[in-house]
């Protein structure tokens, strides 16, 4: 007879964020531990702004072995943390938590994760190129960092809201970033929507970059997800365009083996997604 389950040693994991209900972490998740076998279950919890600090309390107290860190959280995990990652130090954000020895370690699986759907998704090698990134939060600034890291020829920062954080994100790729304009688009290799403004687009008419500047030859990514106006312009102009659902999938793959020490099953867990994706659409 097959045990019951959950049980008692079952592990948790998690993910916090406001608004949350459209997260697709807990399919992808729950999906790599069925794959691999692993007795875990992942949740999802919306969280207010002002009660992060009560969640990462009950993260200590309830024994939660991994969590996921979503808008608009990132930036105080890194600061709730017991200690962080080099690359999460840098960027002052947090998208992922490891408790190990009893302690909260904050990491940052943003940045390569969409390297790897880059690379291993469209066959785009960043080294060398020039790359375009509109926004300055915690997931923009993993991106430029990565990007850098992954020889980047130029990285030039658009801002969203601020031209401050703008500069400290081109900050983060040293001699190759630098503040641009959504004008320079027009001769980017890559370019990259890190804002809300694609999500938002259908609403407002307001797109992160003009179309017009944009064609064949160029990779554009919207990180957020499903297919967004920005995506399906920068297609009409025969530019190679696609969502954030990559980005996703090998962040969380990455996420998964900090929780488990296990390689993450990134077939399943895009399958499931997609699956999940068509079924609301």
């Amino acid at each position: 007879m097959r045990s019951p389950w959950p049980t008692a040693g079952t592990r948790v994991a998690a993910v916090i964020g406001h608004p949350v209900g459209h997260s697709l972490s807990p399919v992808l998740h729950n999906a790599a531990f069925a794959a691999t076998g692993l007795d875990w279950v992942y949740l999802a919890f919306d969280v207010a702004p002002g009660a992060v600090g009560g969640a990462f309390e009950a993260v200590r107290s309830l024994g939660i072995e991994g969590l996921s860190v979503t808008t608009p959280h990132k930036d105080a995990a890194a600061r709730l943390v017991d200690r962080r990652s080099a690359t999460a130090e840098r960027l002052g954000a947090v998208n992922t938590v490891v408790r190990r020895d009893g302690a909260l370690v904050g990491e940052s699986t943003d940045g390569q994760g969409f390297v790897d759907a880059v690379r291993l998704d469209h066959g785009f090698d960043p080294a060398g190129r020039r790359c375009v990134v509109r926004g300055s939060g915690g997931a923009a600034r993993a991106i430029v960092l990565a990007l850098a890291r992954a020889g980047a020829a130029e990285v030039v920062v658009v801002p969203g809201r601020s031209v401050e954080k703008a500069e400290v994100a081109a900050g983060l790729a040293g001699a190759a970033g630098r503040v641009g304009t959504a004008r320079e688009a027009a001769g980017a290799d890559l370019v990259v929507n890190a804002t809300t403004l694609g999500m938002a687009a259908a609403a407002t008419g307001e797109l992160p970059f003009d179309p017009a500047r944009l064609g064949p030859g160029q990779l554009v990514i919207d990180i957020v997800y499903p297919l967004t106006a920005f995506v399906v312009a920068a297609r009409e102009r025969g530019a190679s365009a696609d969502h954030g659902l990559g980005m996703l999938v090998h962040q969380a793959a990455a996420a998964f083996r900090l929780w488990t020490g296990h390689e993450a099953p990134r077939g399943a867990m895009a399958a499931a997604a997609l699956a999940a994706l068509s079924g609301a659409g």
